[in-house]
């Protein structure tokens, strides 16, 4: 027999276990799923080659996997009767990563630690789950037979130093073992209760036995649960296969098995996880599905077979009509991916609408987890917009609380009389929502009003411009018409209006004082019992993106809008009667400043309000009236960033405090 030769790793091959064994793998255990599936790899080469090719080593050898723990030798072998190896594809196939790709394979885990890229799109470009076999050996043999009847057997060997060694060897039969030497603290994979298990958690799907020792049934179950008939899967087998597949803890909310022969067959399970945000010891840490063409994987992370609104959706995806060698260039595998992905994209929203119609309080957790997910769909997957907006629900003015949703369609079957369009409100949350004053005159009609409080509801927007021919319009909008709409409730007895001459003195106080910040100011027909809102010109859709850019700590520009002042309003009265009496009353112009500020609170978009403070302060203290040893100064500063001393008149109330309501003495 000739000599062993000797080998020399032309890169850092210390740098590269370290990197496999410290960075890639969660678990040790995984090396053993690595191993089997290069196995399983091997066995399904073979079944291939004698499609075609009957000139074979063993053509009629039982396609099987072997563990073998030796607790004498402390050695663990795996063999496989697959394809084998020569002596050229032991170098290529074992040695390549660390031959001639290990500077490489290097270079690109620190550029995507470097870019914060998922590392697994390096595992996949070069293969390296062989070298997990390092996590757990001093010692790693390799002897392998190929199928082909010209080739001997070969033996490569490497303790992961510096060298590796090839040589000729004795095997009779066609296939690889791998013989690994246990590390002191590996020792408990020579157990064959520990080994057992991790197959029926990692491996178990595995479409060829796998034995373990003397057994003589297979610890494995073979059928790979997405082919098997739903009716015989049990609810158990569904949440383990999800557990092994994803290592999260928790059960899935969800799950949808398919098989279909037309138009395409194929074979998938999908699952809904219970949580948005991963487990730390999941070993699927991006989006994608894992794709097998005829119970061989082909792609790891499949991004194509989902829209992006939809990757939190976790599975398998098994198809009978990807060829192996699928290329998402050429002209059939794109047409054939395109009809998946239309199939399965189709079957998880109808399975959505599903789940809201029969279970809602599981539907609940999914929209709770994936719902800002769901609402992306309307902009950036537009053609799916019909099957999407079923699957949307908001709290309204209806709700008790913000656990309490409806739907698109129970609302317009709650329109009220001449009512045509969809009203909506857009608030920072519930609470902020419920005390919008765009909501007054809604409210004395009996008008039903969504409450969009879902940061991502802005961006939503852009997509959902209206439903079943119903138009969606904030309330905000500057031209909105109830005159005719519903029915006017029994109204709380208010104030006459001021004067109008009266009121175009308060109206252009504050247009005088805000200028530019607003774009006009006027009386509001729509306003009951509160003071002011701010009302938009601008229809579209797309103004309320500031709110996104806000959240995403981009630059934005608050958006210029109308103030609009309800002149039966006891403040209005009260600002009234002080500018008739005193106009130049300081008070005056902190009042005007933070009834705009107010209004720019109530919509959730002034940008800062700590800085009221000083000013509501000074109100409060003008408002508690009392004699004071001197008149403090307080600053009054408005959005615009100008700081202006103005001294606080505790002078009686008839001259300055500000009082709850009107008076005959204009003494607010």
């Amino acid at each position: 027999m000739a000599e062993a030769e000797q080998f020399s790793f032309k890169a850092e091959i210390q740098q590269l276990l370290n990197i496999l064994v410290h960075s890639l793998y969660t678990e040790r255990e995984i090396f053993l799923r690595e191993l089997i599936s290069n196995a399983s790899d091997a066995l399904n080469r073979i079944q291939f080659e004698q499609l075609t090719n009957a000139n074979i080593v063993d053509p009629d050898a039982e396609l099987l996997i072997e563990l073998q723990p030796d607790m004498d030798a402390k050695t663990l072998t795996i063999s496989d009767t697959g394809i084998g190896m020569t002596r050229d594809d032991l170098i290529n196939n074992i040695g390549v990563i660390a031959h001639s790709g290990a500077k490489a394979f290097v270079e690109a885990v620190k550029a995507q630690q470097a870019s914060n890229a998922p590392i697994g799109d390096v595992i996949g470009q070069f293969g390296v789950g062989f070298y997990s076999v390092f996590m757990v050996a001093d010692r790693v043999r390799v002897v392998s037979r190929s199928a082909n009847p010209e080739e001997g057997a070969w033996a490569w060997e490497s303790d992961g130093g510096d060298n590796y060694t090839i040589e000729p060897a004795e095997r009779e039969n066609r296939g690889t073992d791998i013989i690994i030497s246990l590390k002191e603290d590996a020792q408990e994979y020579l157990q064959t209760w520990k080994l057992k298990d991790i197959i029926r958690r990692h491996s178990d799907y595995i479409a060829f036995p796998i034995y373990v020792g003397e057994d003589k049934e297979p610890t494995n179950k073979q059928t790979a649960i997405w082919r098997r008939d739903p009716k015989e899967v049990t609810a158990e087998q569904y949440t383990d296969f999800y557990k092994m597949l994803t290592m999260d803890f928790d059960a899935p909310l969800h799950h949808i098995h398919m098989r279909a022969d037309v138009p395409l067959q194929f074979y998938a399970l999908l699952y809904i996880p219970a949580s948005a945000e991963r487990s730390v010891l999941s070993v699927r840490r991006e989006p994608g599905l894992k794709l097998y063409a005829r119970k061989v994987l082909i792609q790891e992370y499949n991004t194509e077979l989902l829209p992006e609104y939809l990757s939190f959706v976790q599975g398998v995806v098994d198809s009978e009509d990807l060829p192996l060698s699928v290329s998402r260039e050429s002209v059939q595998a794109s047409r054939v991916m395109a009809n998946l992905k239309k199939t399965i994209t189709s079957k998880v929203l109808s399975e959505l609408k599903r789940l809201a119609k029969n279970n809602f309080d599981t539907y609940r957790q999914v929209y709770g987890e994936f719902g800002r997910m769901i609402k992306q769909g309307l902009v950036v997957s537009p053609g799916e917009r019909e099957d999407i907006e079923p699957l949307l629900y908001f709290p309204s003015t209806r709700s008790q609380n913000d656990d309490e949703w409806t739907a698109l369609a129970d609302y317009v079957e709650r329109m009220v009389e001449n009512q045509d369009d969809i009203y909506y409100v857009i608030a920072e949350d519930f609470a902020g929502a419920e005390r919008s004053p765009h909501l007054d005159s809604f409210r004395q009609r009996g008008i039903e009003v969504l409450y969009f409080v879902d940061p991502i509801d802005s961006f939503m927007l852009m997509g959902l411009t209206e439903y079943k021919d119903h138009t969606l319009r904030n309330v905000d909008e500057a031209d909105i018409d109830l005159s005719s709409v519903g029915a006017a409730q029994d109204e709380p007895e208010t104030p006459e209006p001021v004067e109008q001459g009266d009121f175009e003195s308060v109206r252009s106080r504050f247009a005088d004082l805000l200028g530019e910040r607003v774009s006009g100011v006027r009386e509001g027909k729509n306003l009951v019992g509160s003071a002011a809102r701010l009302v938009s010109e601008d229809k579209n859709s797309a103004r309320n993106m500031f709110r996104i850019n806000r959240l995403l700590d981009r630059e934005f520009e608050l958006p210029v809008k109308t103030l609009e002042l309800n002149p039966r309003h006891p403040l209005i009265h009260n600002l009234s009667a002080m500018i008739a009496s005193r106009s130049d009353n300081p008070l005056i112009d902190a009042v005007v400043e933070q009834v705009f500020e107010t209004a720019l609170l109530q919509d959730g978009i002034h940008p800062d309000p700590a800085s009221m403070a000083q000013r509501l302060y000074m109100l409060m203290q003008a408002a508690t009236g009392g004699a004071a040893q001197s008149a403090p100064t307080l600053a009054v500063e408005g959005l615009a960033g100008e700081t202006e001393p103005v001294p606080v008149d505790n002078a009686p109330a008839d001259d300055a405090a500000v009082e709850g309501g009107e008076s005959e003495e204009s003494d607010t």
